[in-house]
């Protein structure tokens, strides 16, 4: 007898099968595909479920006779029933079904010839069921309402956004009043915050979903383009909820939390496709590979491979598509994309820019433009992170299928930024985070000389994000989050002076996770610019005003003094160096004792790992060799620091002057014996020269870049950095420091030949950074590895070196 695990397996395999290539069998599987998506999932699922459990009782026990409870029943007929209704609709060219019809389909979309504007996602649902027009204008007055209140979240006041909507009964003020507890939530990484976000995330969820039955059993609205079926907003709603519940789960302590958001993401992907599908649909594009194709969306459309399972997000998503998907996939195949030529073939995998689709949607109404700007803005920000993944997070995604599209992400971020309300902020928040901070620590980006239109998706088009900037800050003049983009552009610009001046004038954040966030980037400046005071005092904030990690706030703050109790030591100044000393011991003690507070999927954050090696370190040296501990630190930590944020990057050359000087042994206050130790220390040695190579690369002394590394690094065997205590990410960071040089060698050379050799250099040390085994901080080398890799597949394309 076949195992009742075994039989459930098989009974799904069988149906989940290879789609049949003829009408009838297509329509009956994306019938059962419509089913699970949008009557109920988990009421087909437990039918299903009854009906193996009760062909196995009847095979075990065949003298029995197994009568199936009246619940069972009841929902298989209701089932039945909605099957018998939806599969009288087809295309309208069998003659064995009824063909569509607008009154019964209650839609707009079957008015028309054109297959690529039918949906069943208007179907049988809303079949015979009159248009309320009343409700679909206290719809659009609540969207308007709420849209308005949900701009003073981006303007920074949260408070009155809040208060606002909660006083709201419609899914559009649940959503707006739960995106600003999720806004204090991402930037305070507050537990407490966390879990009242989660709370109205479900809230509002519940009723985005009875919204969105209402809607489909009203029909269509009169007012819109006829693009979106009936309840499309609603849809929407919950996509975005999902969303943000993803995040708040991966940032919560629970691990079982963290795996419930790749499940949402899931669900997130499958209604946005759809919604985009159905956009790409009207306007004749074609999408092909989808959103997890191997290669970018291209200048020209190609076919898609119909055979590549690796393109869905997940492995078994296949299945799982709402017909909406599955319907506007096939239409958008057959009526938009072309045969393949010989001139397609020639084009490059890498975006080129189209004009911008509100020009053919021709949107007006509020509904239809909440949808559009919120699905662009959703998706892109999805397409666009699941490209971010570090390599060792990646293989873990890889598993379930996961691929993000970069060129698709960007190009549907900057799609949505040109609406003003709270989705085309977020969008435009989200290209400036992308542009300004996660590629601001990146080394592998497009060279000036190089840089074209398709280079906006792995490098920053620096006008238009200084355009995008100034928009945001005519729309929201008094929110300070505009300010500390600002102030990162002025940084990566290397007027971190100005950044400086800019974080520490103006008007207050009334947001207290607002002023954090200005205070940790004023830490990180004042940390590049090597002004210890500034960097101290602002760490010393960040311990009040946020709890995402104060043991890296005060460790942060100790190596601050650390750097103000040797520069006091050099120029004699003893009771100066003594108060120094002093608090730098207390702030460090007090780093241990907080580790742990804020752990991420389970785990301790990062950085927290790597400091409490780094104090491990220095209490073994300091018992070594009899001294106390802030004398036994060697390579000055801020410096070390400030390599993990690519704080170079930022220097200008006066700066980088000073940075040699602080990486100086001279500074140690150990004394000639601990010196001599601590060069001795293979790892610490190491760490010493990757800080000074990258320094030396940002002044452009590529060969003494070189040789320290050579000499101190890349001689040695990876097992002389492995330790409890010892710095493991030292020999991954060297080989990616050498790509890195290569990199800038293929900028500066002139004829192809030279830069050719030098990408290809480039691309194996990245490469084999990838693949390297897991260490210290090696999500902030990965990410700057997978950036660099995207850059290396757009400079190949452009050139044609494959």
């Amino acid at each position: 007898m076949e195992p009742h695990a075994t039989l459930v397996e098989r009974r799904r395999a069988d149906h989940y099968s290879a789609r049949p290539e003829t009408r009838e069998r297509e329509e009956r599987l994306s019938t059962t595909k419509y089913l699970r998506r949008h009557v109920d999932f988990h009421l087909v699922q437990r039918v299903a479920l009854h009906e193996c459990h009760l062909q196995l009782t009847t095979a075990q026990h065949p003298d029995v006779t197994v009568v199936e409870s009246t619940e069972f029943r009841d929902q298989r007929v209701d089932i039945a029933a909605n099957q018998e209704r939806a599969s009288t609709y087809n295309d309208g060219t069998d003659d064995n079904k009824k063909p569509l019809d607008a009154t019964r389909m209650g839609d707009d979309f079957a008015q028309t010839s054109s297959p690529t504007k039918m949906s069943k996602l208007g179907g049988w649902l809303r079949a015979n069921v009159k248009s309320d027009h009343a409700n679909p204008e206290k719809e659009r007055r609540d969207l308007v309402e709420a849209l308005d209140y949900a701009q003073l979240i981006m303007n920074d006041d949260i408070d009155a956004a809040y208060e606002a909507l909660r006083k709201g009964s419609s899914s559009f003020h649940s959503l707006g009043a739960a995106v600003a507890f999720f806004m204090r939530s991402v930037l305070g990484m507050e537990k407490s915050i966390m879990a009242e976000t989660t709370d109205m995330l479900n809230a509002c969820e519940n009723k985005a979903f009875e919204d969105a039955k209402m809607a489909v059993r009203r029909g269509k609205r009169v007012d819109g383009n006829g693009m979106y079926p009936a309840g499309t907003e609603y849809e929407l709603i919950r996509a975005e909820v999902w969303l943000m519940g993803a995040v708040v789960g991966v940032l919560h302590e629970s691990l079982v939390e963290a795996m419930k958001s790749f499940y949402k993401l899931r669900k997130a992907f499958l209604t946005l496709d759809g919604i985009i599908q159905i956009e790409n649909g009207v306007i004749g594009e074609a999408t092909p590979g989808g959103a997890f194709s191997d290669q970018g969306t291209s200048g020209k459309n190609t076919p898609r491979d119909t055979d590549d399972s690796g393109s869905e997000v997940f492995v078994d998503a296949k299945e799982t598509l709402t017909p909406l998907v599955e319907e506007k996939k096939e239409l958008i195949t057959a009526e938009t994309t072309p045969e393949p030529s010989s001139s397609d073939e020639e084009q490059t995998s890498l975006p080129v820019m189209k004009p911008p689709i509100e020009t053919e949607l021709l949107m007006t109404d509020p509904v239809d433009v909440f949808i559009h700007s919120g699905a662009n803005m959703c998706f892109g920000i999805l397409m666009l992170m699941l490209t971010l993944v570090p390599p060792s997070f990646a293989r873990i995604l890889s598993v379930v299928g996961f691929r993000g599209d970069r060129a698709q992400g960007v190009g549907m971020l900057w799609r949505s930024s040109t609406h003003d309300n709270i989705n085309g902020a977020v969008a435009g928040m989200t290209l400036l985070g992308y542009y300004q901070s996660l590629l601001g620590i990146v080394d592998v980006l497009p060279h000036e000389r190089d840089y074209d239109e398709a280079a906006e998706t792995v490098g920053p088009p620096r006008e238009k994000c200084a355009r995008l900037l100034a928009t945001m800050r005519e729309r929201y003049p008094d929110s300070r989050l505009w300010q500390v983009e600002e102030s990162r552009r002025l940084s990566i610009e290397r007027r971190m002076r100005e950044a400086m001046k800019l974080l520490t004038t103006g008007k207050a954040p009334k947001m207290r996770q607002v002023a954090a966030l200005n205070d940790f980037e004023l830490a990180l400046v004042g940390m590049y610019v090597q002004d210890w005071p500034v960097m101290r005092d602002a760490f010393l904030k960040a311990v009040e005003t946020n709890d995402w990690s104060p043991a890296l706030y005060w460790f942060m703050a100790g190596c601050a003094c650390i750097e103000m109790y040797r520069d006091a030591r050099r120029n004699g100044n003893e009771d100066e160096s003594r108060r120094q000393k002093a608090a730098a011991d207390e702030y460090l003690k007090k780093a241990p004792t907080v580790v742990g507070r804020k752990k991420l999927m389970a785990g301790k954050l990062p950085f927290e790992v790597f400091l409490q090696k780094r104090l491990q370190r220095w209490e073994e040296r300091a018992a070594q060799l009899g001294v106390d501990v802030i004398d036994a630190i060697g390579v000055s930590p801020a410096m070390e620091l400030t390599y993990f944020w690519n704080g170079t990057k930022r220097m200008n050359e006066k700066e980088l002057t000073k940075a040699v000087d602080t990486l100086s042994w001279e500074r140690c206050t150990c004394g000639d014996k601990g010196v001599e130790l601590m060069r001795s220390e293979l790892d610490e040695m190491g760490t010493w020269a990757v800080c000074l190579s990258s320094v030396k690369r940002q002044q452009g002394e590529y060969v003494a870049a070189r040789s320290h590394l050579s000499e101190h690094v890349l001689i040695h065997d990876r097992a002389v950095f492995k330790g409890a205590t010892k710095n493991d990410f030292v020999l991954p960071a060297a080989e990616y420091e050498v790509g890195a040089i290569a990199w800038e060698e293929c900028g500066a050379a002139q004829d192809d030949a030279m830069r050719k050799e030098k990408l290809e250099e480039c691309a194996t040390q990245l490469e084999k950074v990838k693949n390297w085994e897991a260490f210290t901080l090696d999500m902030r080398i990965g990410l700057k590895v997978q950036s660099g890799l995207e850059t290396l597949k757009w400079f190949r394309a452009k050139k044609e070196w494959h």
